[in-house]
């Protein structure tokens, strides 16, 4: 107890010399740095945002409604709601399961694993689009089978989660990784030695010590399936009203020079941005207070 609390006062006094010494440097310093950190962020962010439900606006509110209830965009809500409700689920179950995996066992071939969950990262999106056209397309290593069997992979939904399943596969295990490693398997060790089954220790045990890096992860998750571009455009075709995501979807209006209509379905997937950074931050503040 003596030891715990010496350490405590030792990190107290740590950070309060850290804040002083901060607090130190010239005025004009601190002011001119906050100043260019508030300037970069209204012109980048912020001036853009409001530029969006400006425009979203700007022919009123009937335009508006008509824009994001037409049938093509209500279309194109619904396939990507449709394809987030089955990317993201399959991507948190792999995301526990290889985290899991990479920090409870010891085994040959950990860190090519590793490597492997890291590389849609490395990879452009269009290039992982492209894979999926030589793998699934009409020419492609499986197109006369799929073709046979009257089997659609890209230019439809099957593709369309493919290539998101792919852009957004490292984004919860790579948030769940650090976190276990972190923990150590000693509070599962002793939960097994007691009794539990391997799913009991996981669902007892170690479930709520990650639930809160889990649902970070979920989020971002679900933000980067929502906005994805590049890998999509290559596989959906781009059918009108069939196999248009809400990106898609905003690009044709735009490329039309649809401006209002285009900025009003833009307005509402920056609702969503919003609104995802928003729960991403309560997130962060509940895993830090618990």
């Amino acid at each position: 107890m003596e030891q715990s609390t010496f350490i405590q006062q030792a990190s107290t006094e740590k950070n309060k010399v850290s804040k002083s010494a901060a607090l130190q440097e010239p005025r004009v310093i601190r002011y001119a740095l906050t100043f260019i950190a508030l300037a970069f962020l209204a012109f980048f962010i912020v001036l853009p945002l409001a530029s969006i439900f400006i425009t979203a606006f700007q022919k009123g509110v009937d335009v508006y409604l008509a824009a994001i209830t037409h049938p093509d965009a209500l279309a194109a809500i619904k396939l990507t709601l449709t394809v987030v409700a089955i990317a993201v689920p399959l991507n948190v179950i792999f995301g526990v399961m290889a985290a899991w995996t990479l920090t409870k066992f010891n085994f040959k071939g950990k860190n090519l694993l590793l490597t492997i969950i890291d590389l849609p990262f490395a990879v452009s999106p269009v290039i992982a689009g492209l894979v999926f056209i030589l793998l699934f397309g009409s020419q492609g290593l499986f197109g006369d089978w799929l073709f046979t069997n009257d089997i659609k992979i890209v230019f439809a939904l099957p593709g369309i989660v493919l290539a998101t399943i792919f852009v957004t596969l490292p984004f919860v295990a790579r948030e769940l990784i650090p976190l276990m490693q972190a923990q150590g398997t000693s509070e599962e060790e002793a939960s097994i030695s007691l009794g539990a089954s391997g799913f009991k220790t996981f669902w007892y045990v170690t479930l709520p010590n990650i639930k809160w890096g889990l649902f970070y992860g979920l989020i971002l998750c679900n933000a980067r399936a929502i906005g994805e571009f590049g890998a999509v455009s290559v596989v959906s075709g781009h059918i009108r009203g069939m196999t248009n995501t809400m990106p898609l979807h905003i690009e044709i209006l735009y490329n039309e020079y649809q401006f209002s209509a285009a900025f009003a379905v833009a307005s509402l997937m920056s609702v969503i941005a919003i609104f995802t950074l928003i729960l991403k931050d309560i997130i962060a503040w509940k895993s830090k207070s618990s």
